[in-house]
């Protein structure tokens, strides 16, 4: 271990994305204790404790605890995750949305623009509905139009200005930047966890950790399975050089799609309660329905997770254009004919494997909710361990180590992955 952190450390590109990554999640952090103007915090901070179970709770861990202090970044990330999804969706039903997704870059540059404009509009509202439910819960002191508008902002540019610092660590520090907010925002709230498996009874102390271990191991094992399709490259000319041919292999993972599923699922399955903030009548189904360990919140997340990772990996990987690239470097697949046929041939092989692929990952993300729920652990535990956070953790983990390897093994040097 110390010895790849040596290496690591010693390639200078490598340093200075992984220490600009450290600087963008210190700031991160540091404006999740900044209260936003005209806030009630001690009042705010009553409220959520009693929250643990709830979409609210799980928001919270989520935003790394900035929820439940009504700070800057309270809305966290997840306006533009669910901007995102909402595009991602579009462009299968827009035909100017799938043209510009074929242009390349400019395309996708178009494409971001408007999911920064949907992202400004979902946190605007967003803010609102809070606004309105705290101040209902008597958290925002003298409440006019003016301190409405001056929350709303706030709050809006803190989500805007996150999505920006997102960005930045995809650029020029490690990892997606994304994700690795929301994975900054979960390893925050560890010390509640670990205090609560401290604190807690025999059984806690005893599942909690086997628990966890099962299903770090789950998603380890699940993330790094591959099918390799073996390719054959024939010898062709480049320019007065006979290239000679050769035999490699095309990795495709079971799970293409990563712990972006599961985001989005999450950012999905939080969207109704926030509707649901401006119609109070509605929070008796709310409170029932879309608590995270409600069964009905279990099976509709666990359904989503199967969709968009069928969605995602369709996004991810075009088996047409694979099977045109591969003939263009006069590369074909042993048995198969080049063209379509290959086309055809990658396609099943994709869909077979995401179809056991997404349903181990909607059970590792569902079932440790009900082995909490029969051993009764601290309710603080639920949103670590039940449902999408241990899923983030690992997984977004795993795809930043994966990009530091491949940093290292272009200097020769040796990786993290065995």
């Amino acid at each position: 271990m110390f010895s790849w952190l040596t290496n690591a450390w010693r390639v200078p590109e490598l340093r200075r994305r992984v220490l600009f990554t450290a600087m963008i999640l210190g700031v991160y952090r540091l404006g999740v204790w900044m209260p936003a103007p005209g806030v009630d915090s001690d009042q705010i901070r009553s409220y959520f404790s009693h929250q643990g179970g709830t979409v609210l709770g799980l928001l919270n861990l989520f935003s790394g605890s900035a929820l439940s202090r009504f700070s800057l970044f309270a809305l966290g990330i997840m306006p533009y995750v669910t901007a995102s999804i909402i595009l991602q969706l579009l462009t299968v039903v827009v035909p100017r949305l799938e043209q510009l997704q074929k242009e390349g870059e400019a395309g996708y540059a178009k494409i971001n623009q408007y999911t920064r404009y949907l992202t400004v509009f979902l946190a605007a509202a967003q803010s609102l509905g809070y606004a309105y439910l705290f101040h209902r819960q008597g958290a925002l002191g003298h409440f006019n139009a003016g301190r409405l508008v001056l929350i709303v902002l706030t709050l809006t540019a803190g989500t805007t200005l996150l999505m920006w610092m997102g960005e930045l660590i995809t650029k020029r520090g490690v990892g997606n930047g994304i994700s690795l907010l929301i994975f900054a925002s979960i390893i925050a709230n560890a010390p509640t966890i670990i205090n609560a498996w401290i604190n807690g009874g025999p059984t806690t102390k005893l599942f909690f950790p086997l628990l966890a271990i099962f299903v770090t191991v789950a998603i380890v094992f699940i993330q790094e399975g591959q099918r390799r399709i073996p390719v054959q490259y024939a010898k062709r000319m480049v320019g007065r050089r006979m290239t000679t041919g050769g035999s490699t292999y095309m990795p495709l993972r079971v799970n293409m799609a990563g712990v972006i599923p599961v985001i989005f699922a999450a950012a999905v399955m939080a969207f109704p309660p926030t509707i649901a903030q401006f119609f109070p009548t509605t929070q008796g189904f709310i409170n029932r329905h879309f608590t995270p360990q409600a069964t009905s919140y279990l099976l509709l997340e666990g359904a989503l997770i199967i969709i968009f990772t069928y969605f995602y990996t369709a996004v991810q990987f075009n088996p047409v254009d694979q099977a045109d690239n591969l003939r263009k470097y006069g590369g074909y697949v042993p048995g198969i004919r080049p063209g379509p046929p290959t086309a055809a041939y990658f396609d099943r092989v994709l869909t077979r494997l995401t179809l056991p692929g997404s349903i181990y990952l909607a059970i590792v993300a569902v079932l440790p909710t009900f082995f909490i729920r029969f051993f009764n652990f601290p309710q603080s535990t639920y949103q670590f361990l039940g449902g999408t956070s241990l899923l983030i953790v690992v997984g977004v983990a795993l795809d930043t180590m994966r990009q530091m390897e491949s940093q290292m093994m272009m200097r020769s040097y040796e990786g993290f992955l065995k």
